[in-house]
Formats: C-alpha cells, structure tokens, sequence
C-alpha cells in the first residue's frame, strides 16, 4: 500500500523518467523495493533497478556516481519517511 506522500507525489511525476529525476526515481524505488535499506544497495544494483523501472526511459549509460547517488539518497529519504514516520 502506498503513502499518502507518495501517491500524491505520483500524481505529478513524468510519465517518462530520466537520470535527471532523482526524487520520483526514489519514490518509486521506495514502492517497488520497500523491504530494501537504500544505502545497503550497491550502485551496481541500483542502476538495474533504475533502469528496470517501466517508465524509466533514459539512455542506461548515462548513468555516472553522482546520479546514482542522488537517487539512493532520495530513495533513502523516502525509506526514514515509511520507517521513522
């Protein structure tokens, strides 16, 4: 079941998501991989869930550290909200 933070949020996402969109990737990383601790996942890992994602549509070899980082952060972000919350 989705948060209520997180349902509304999707509401106003891209349909389509690129590198550049660190938040909604966390986001949806957050609902397709809730028993997962974001900061355990190696980068490895990470971008194949990235570009697993249905909308994901961006170029895979785009992809560098900062960007990785960005999305696991934001996904980390979105995990305290469910955990701590």
């Amino acid at each position: 079941m989705l948060s209520a933070k997180c349902s509304i949020l999707r509401n106003y996402m891209p349909k389509e998501l690129t590198w550049d969109d660190a938040t909604n990737i966390g986001i949806v990383l957050s609902e397709t991989h809730p028993e997962l601790d974001p900061l355990s996942v190696r980068f490895t890992d990470l971008h194949r869930y990235v570009t697993e994602l249905p909308d994901f549509k961006d170029d895979p070899k785009k992809s560098n550290e900062g960007k990785l980082e960005a999305i696991q952060m934001a996904w980390h972000d979105e995990f305290m909200d469910r955990t701590q919350g």
